[in-house]
């Protein structure tokens, strides 16, 4: 069977699923925790499970549903006014971030369903890798910015980049409440700890993001991460 008509299958099989379940939850014949209803909304807090990836794409274009959902995460932001800044670039149901769980240096502006990707994977990923391969905590989020009204790689002749309109920020490395700083450049080829970390994290971020890039990708990723929600899913 072809891949595309077994991702239908899987779809049709979840909504009779949803609909059955739905059916008898209305009728009282059952109950469900509201980590396993895929009618409650995403908590950032909750351990993650199957229905995660749901819920998550239900804050996209869901305005106050994101905002409630983002309300919850540990996370220091304000609110910014809708804003054209040039052709097909903007800033659109978005924050300005000054503060995650870590520090983050300078201030970054996210659209509200990334930033609640980004707190997903801080809690979810990068939090439990950090106590895992390097015994400390993370206290500083180092990064390359996030919004930027220009085109993939630069390029004149490409599509807009997904950092047009605040939906990708570029991670550089993280500093640790020992005073260690983990650099992607310095870190991520070496056999050590501080790789395995990277790469964890890396992996952990395409459970929560549409798009992540790394220096496995190519050269123009050899110093950072590259994460964002967009409309194609690739982990590389």
């Amino acid at each position: 069977m072809r891949r595309s008509s077994l991702l239908r299958l899987a779809a049709l099989t979840f909504a009779l699923a949803s609909s059955l379940l739905a059916l008898a939850v209305s009728r009282g014949r059952t109950s469900l925790p509201p980590e396993w209803s895929p009618w409650v909304a995403l908590d950032v807090n909750a351990p993650p499970n199957f229905l995660t990836r749901y819920k998550l794409s239900r804050v996209s274009g869901h305005a106050e549903l994101c905002a409630a959902v983002l309300a919850d995460a540990a996370m220091t932001y304000r609110q910014l006014p809708d804003e054209a800044t040039g052709p097909e670039c903007g800033l659109f149901d978005a924050v300005t971030i000054e503060r995650t769980a870590s520090e983050v240096g300078q201030p970054f502006s996210l659209t509200c369903r990334a930033a609640v990707s980004l707190a997903l994977w801080e809690k979810h990923v990068v939090a439990p890798a950090a106590e895992r391969h390097l015994a400390s905590p993370v206290q500083r989020i180092e990064h390359f910015g996030s919004y930027a009204c220009r085109n993939v790689y630069g390029r004149p002749d490409s599509t807009r980049s997904r950092h047009a309109t605040a939906e990708a920020l570029d991670v550089a490395g993280f500093v640790l409440a020992d005073g260690r700083r983990i650099r992607v450049l310095g870190d991520w080829n070496e056999d050590s700890a501080a790789a395995e970390f990277l790469h964890e994290v890396r992996d952990g971020a395409c459970r929560f993001f549409d798009g992540v890039l790394s220096p496995d990708h190519n050269a123009a990723h050899r110093d950072h991460l590259h994460l964002d929600r967009g409309t194609y899913r690739y982990c590389r």
